[in-house]
């Protein structure tokens, strides 16, 4: 039996998560991040100045940042404004640290394999 991942039910935490983390997955759309909720807002052509990038490619991340909702852009022609989208922001807080909290460590269930000198999860 062929197995899909459409066939896989999320809970809205599993999907929050992968969504979330999808969207923080470059280390340039974390830079971004970090300079838009270091200021108010910013511009493309700002960013571009302080990321030594190609336009097309910062526009690039700020798709994917605005796709998962933790940025929102404001245009005034010719240029688009950005700034930390803070509902978003605070939601993606709070799914990160459910997910993380140290609570939610637990022993492992995998079986010790055979030759192993200690239990790999611990």
């Amino acid at each position: 039996m062929k197995r899909t991942l459409l066939a896989v039910e999320y809970s809205g935490e599993e999907s929050a998560v992968a969504v979330f983390a999808k969207a923080l997955s470059h280390p340039v759309r974390v830079k971004i991040l970090q300079l838009l909720a270091s200021q108010q807002c910013c511009f493309t052509g700002e960013l571009t100045e302080l990321i030594p990038m190609a336009q097309s490619t910062i526009s690039q991340h700020l798709k994917a940042l605005l796709e998962a909702g933790l940025i929102q852009g404001e245009i005034n022609p010719p240029k688009v404004r950005y700034c930390i989208n803070q509902e978003s922001w605070l939601k993606a807080n709070t799914v990160f640290a459910v997910f993380f909290a140290p609570e939610r460590v637990f022993e492992c269930g995998c079986p010790i394999s055979e030759g192993a000198q200690e239990d790999m999860c611990r």
